[in-house]
């Protein structure tokens, strides 16, 4: 009922606002369980897609989002569960990893869709960057449900990392035909099956978004971003430094040479 309500009010909202297009709608199953693996380009996905669906669809959220104090914090937390977030705890051995892969199985036994985000985090260009084979490919051959790959288009344009306006423009979504892994069923275990899988679902992701891929993770390359921008930064310094040094060196030797001008004959 409150899902409901939310949907209502966000996504008719968002509807309104940004007219989003849509293009195969008709690959979402009218009723039972399926993954919607989808790229991640901006915080605004988890609404977006869900807003042009007609049925509920749970995606996973860090713990914190929920169980921060204070009147924000609740108001946050009843947010997010209002639009289908689902918390995750962080904490033990292997962290987010199983926890988002209990929660996923737990949603699709219920007959409910399911959101994922293979590359683990947003990517921090653009491009589409190496999935992570641990969440949904464990996931899938767990419990048999189909994959459907699911394309953002322009999503990182109305609202990139730290920007909190967003920009009003069209974004858009492109959903595949669903993707069926029972052939690979009872092999969970087998890292090169997951690795297989999740490789075939970004492979049809690449298509539906015509992204650049790139085969490295998106959290190597946030840091290999930053270590280069903090490089940078490193050498503007020390060029800006030199500079200074070299003016007052040029500014000793004019004051020099003035007074050796003004030094009298002998």
């Amino acid at each position: 009922m409150f899902y409901g309500a939310m949907k209502l009010s966000i996504g008719g909202s968002l509807k309104l606002a940004f007219r989003p297009w849509v293009e195969g709608l008709e690959n979402i199953p009218a009723e039972g369980p399926a993954i919607l693996a989808s790229n991640h380009l901006s915080f605004s996905d988890s609404f977006f897609l869900p807003a042009v669906l007609d049925r509920k669809i749970t995606f996973i959220a860090k713990q914190e989002y929920f169980t921060s104090p204070g009147v924000k914090g609740k108001l946050t937390a009843a947010f997010f569960k209002g639009v289908g977030q689902l918390p995750v705890d962080r904490s033990g051995a292997r962290g987010a990893g199983e926890a988002a892969i209990k929660s996923g199985i737990e949603v699709l036994e219920r007959g409910e869709l399911f959101g994922i985000y293979p590359e683990g985090t947003r990517s921090p260009d653009g491009r589409l960057y190496r999935g992570k084979p641990g969440g949904l490919a464990r996931v899938a051959l767990a419990t048999g449900a189909p994959v459907i790959p699911v394309a953002m288009i322009d999503t990182e344009k109305i609202q990139p990392p730290g920007k909190v306006v967003p920009k009003l423009m069209r974004p858009g979504i492109r959903i595949g035909k669903p993707l069926d892994f029972s052939r690979y069923h009872g092999m969970d275990g087998d890292r090169f099956i997951l690795r297989s899988v999740t490789d075939e679902v970004m492979y049809e992701i690449m298509k539906l978004s015509g992204q650049e891929y790139v085969d490295i993770y998106a959290t190597a390359a946030k840091r290999q971003i930053a270590e280069e921008a903090k490089q940078k930064a490193e050498e503007e310094k020390a060029a800006k430094a030199a500079g200074l040094d070299k003016a007052d060196e040029a500014g000793n030797a004019d004051k020099t040479g003035k007074k050796a001008e003004r030094k009298p004959e002998a």
